[in-house]
């Protein structure tokens, strides 16, 4: 609970420490004294927002600091999650307010974001300020109130557990079908690329490789060629080697009349069987060079199909075998998305199923829960001098959403026989301020915040009104803490603790303090509530005995 706050230099309150008690602590004071300036202080301490025009003129900061007690299991494991001790149970929380802007926040002295002092604080201290009444206004929130109300979140946890699954499954299948069109069309090129790559069951460098042994089989062939042309033009008809022996037929009956013709045709000789036998070579080395001609149509014929593929998809031997191996990844992927698409699609029936069955239960649980609300928050606005009202909730099913298919509505009826309507058509500012304080009533112990504060939770009523209000702040202080801003003195007699704030003058400055006061103090105060400055000595015997009679009921002074 909220112990005790230090307030400084937070706009007329110069400085001030606010001591708080474990039950209803009330504040008073003129208007205009600066209780809306406690409010905005705490809010601060809670990571709300806050202007540096908070601070006090002529300050450098203005500077909140919350003593908080007893803490909750609740709060004490976020604390942990988040890092930040919390020795028996206790922790500060400072907020800073620096005058040209900007601010620091602390837990037990460690630096804390703003969000961080909001997630701690929403576990430590529910506000109820007048605007709040607009949540009845809202009949979306309608169902988180009766959800409070009934205290077990059980099946709503369940349900929503359903619920997120279906919502994930029934994406997932929505992006799938969305691409379904795309991968149809995507599959049939994958598909064309494994039939044009896959038939030829390339190799590493096939094409350098082939290549290589294709140039090597056509030269091969030009060499046979060549040498069995050389050949011919020796030996064959009317080739060298018959030419020479033509020749030498010519000068042979002349030899012996002429050595140097003898010599000459002696040369011939020689030089016809030379040919013979290079025409022979040249044969032999013919037959000896292997040439197979189906290996080399094989060769051009792969060539020119691995070539084609080359061109057609503009990469290069590795790059075909990596776009094949891509492409039968690629398939495998799409094939089984076809099959997830049908597996998804059974496993969203199943989980529709699941989700509409919970949400049954959920709708049935918050059918009685409905009955009790109406129930209870009827006696609590009996008791809160609105006898004649009647509240009934509005529950009908619905689409299904993440808090499942219920479709909630708070009606009432201001006089007995009226047809009840939305409370937003027919309630007064006073009447949802006591409307309010009845919610706040039935669900005081359902939910695990110490401390709850209510803001001007006076507005609109008076008279015995305001006295019922007070007497149920004091039942709610039974299990809350409870801090209560109020004008009535029907509120402020109620209280365990009652402090008052007061403005002054010091020096050339107007400051504002807090003082908790006694029971003189309290009796002079309720005073002035009731009949304003200087109370007559009638007026403080009558604020005596209104607040022996609150304690008599049990609050205020014993």
């Amino acid at each position: 609970m909220l112990r005790e706050i230090y307030i400084s230099n937070l706009a007329v309150i110069r400085e001030a420490v606010i001591p708080l008690g474990d039950k209803l602590n009330i504040f008073t004071g003129e208007t205009g004294a600066g209780k809306s300036i406690l409010i905005n202080g705490i809010n601060a301490v809670l990571g709300h927002r806050c202007s540096k025009d908070i601070v006090r003129s002529g300050c450098d900061k203005a500077t909140i600091t919350a003593l908080f007690t007893e803490l909750s299991p609740q709060v004490t494991e976020k604390l942990d999650e988040l890092g930040f001790a919390h020795d028996n149970d206790e922790i500060t929380v400072t907020r800073e307010i620096n005058a040209d802007g900007g601010s620091i926040a602390r837990i037990n002295g460690r630096t804390a974001s703003a969000s961080v002092l909001k997630e701690i604080g929403g576990m430590l201290i529910n506000i109820h300020g007048q605007h709040d009444n607009q949540i009845l206004l809202d009949s979306e929130k309608h169902l988180e109130i009766l959800d409070n109300f009934g205290g077990d979140d059980t099946l709503l946890t369940r349900y929503r557990e359903s619920f997120r699954q279906l919502q994930q499954t029934a994406r997932r299948l929505g992006e799938l079908k969305h691409q379904e069109q795309s991968r149809v069309e995507r599959s049939r090129y994958l598909r064309e690329v494994i039939d044009d790559i896959g038939e030829l069951d390339l190799e590493e460098n096939e094409d350098d490789i082939l290549e290589k042994e294709y140039e090597a089989a056509k030269n091969s062939e030009k060499t046979i060629i060549a040498v069995k042309n050389a050949a011919a033009a020796i030996s064959g008809d009317e080739a060298a080697a018959e030419l020479v022996s033509s020749a030498e037929r010519e000068i042979s009956g002349f030899t012996e009349i002429s050595p140097k013709l003898n010599e000459l045709y002696e040369r011939m000789t020689a030089a016809e069987i030379e040919l013979a036998d290079i025409a022979s070579e040249l044969d032999d080395f013919a037959d000896k060079v292997e040439l197979d001609s189906q290996r080399i149509e094989y060769l051009g014929t792969r060539l020119g199909t691995i070539n084609k593929l080359k061109r057609k998809y503009a990469l290069d031997c590795e790059g075909l075998i990596k776009l094949y191996n891509d492409s039968c990844d690629e398939i495998s992927r799409l094939e089984s998305s076809r099959d997830e698409i049908t597996a998804l699609s059974e496993k969203r029936e199943q989980l529709l199923h699941t989700v509409t069955e919970r949400a049954k239960e959920l709708f049935a649980y918050r059918e009685k829960t409905a009955v009790r609300f109406a129930e209870c928050v009827s006696r609590e606005l009996e008791f809160l001098n609105m006898a004649g009202v009647v509240i009934e909730v509005r529950h009908e099913k619905g689409k299904l959403t993440v808090n499942g298919m219920d479709m909630v509505e708070f009606l009432i009826s201001a006089n007995k026989g009226e047809e009840p309507k939305p409370i937003s058509k027919i309630a007064s500012g006073g009447e949802l301020s006591r409307i309010m304080l009845a919610l706040k009533s039935v669900i005081a112990d359902k939910d695990s915040i110490p401390t709850m504060i209510f803001d001007e939770i006076d507005t609109g009523v008076s008279g015995k009104a305001a006295q019922k209000i007070g007497i149920k702040l004091r039942e709610i202080s039974r299990v809350r803490q409870v801090i209560c801003v109020t004008h009535l003195s029907q509120i402020a007699v109620m209280a365990d603790d009652h402090l008052m704030i007061e403005k002054s003058i010091v020096g050339e400055r107007t400051e504002t303090g807090v003082t908790l006061l006694d029971e003189e103090g309290r009796v002079s105060e309720i005073a002035r509530i009731m009949g304003g400055e200087s109370p007559s000595s009638l007026m403080l015997d009558t604020a005596r005995e209104e607040l022996r009679k609150a304690a008599l009921t049990g609050g205020g002074l014993s």
